[in-house]
């Protein structure tokens, strides 16, 4: 290594040190918010799709195998909902446009074209993670139920703060200078 090499170096470490490391920047979706208060549900999911392929879904419409569309037991319909596959990370934003089973121990049935997506066919089920898009979202759902069911967590994003002026010391006189 000679002189200039080195020199090199010095300067390059000297540069990361002031400026610290070039990241790279990438800007965050309107539509969603990287935020654990966003995490609705977490457990087993399912598929289906030729069996009930053209047949009526719970919401009346006919069901597509290759759209992205799930079953849920309860949230309302029409509910975006981002699924994330946690075995590889793949992630999907699917509707509610069909119900589960009350006794189902799965918390979602997904259409194939979302098992495809998320990379679950050979697996057939996944462990996988729901979240709402939106803090906007989860009150929506919120007001859609008389009471939230125990399942699901629905937590806003702004909680009421509660408190109380101290009087004292607001009258207090503020010092003046010179």
């Amino acid at each position: 290594m000679n002189a200039m090499d080195g020199a090199m170096k010095v300067l390059v470490v000297a540069l990361l040190a002031a400026f610290g490391p070039l990241v790279e920047s990438r800007a965050q979706s309107p539509f969603t918010a990287p935020d654990s208060l966003l995490l609705i549900q977490e457990g087993i999911a399912s598929f289906y799709a030729e069996r009930f392929h053209q047949r009526m879904t719970a919401n009346g419409e006919i069901f597509d195998m290759w759209q992205f569309t799930a079953a849920h037991k309860h949230l309302p319909f029409g509910t975006l909902v981002k699924v994330t596959n946690t075995k590889n990370g793949y992630q999907a934003i699917v509707r509610i446009n069909d119900r589960l089973p009350k006794s189902s121990t799965r918390i979602i049935d997904l259409s194939k074209g979302v098992a495809t997506h998320l990379d679950m066919i050979n697996d057939g089920i996944v462990p996988v993670r729901l979240e709402l898009l939106s803090h906007q979202a989860i009150d929506w759902v919120r007001e859609q139920y008389r009471e939230v069911p125990k399942d699901i967590r629905l937590r806003s994003y702004f909680f009421d703060v509660a408190y109380k002026k101290d009087r004292e010391s607001i009258k207090k006189p503020i010092r003046q200078f010179p």
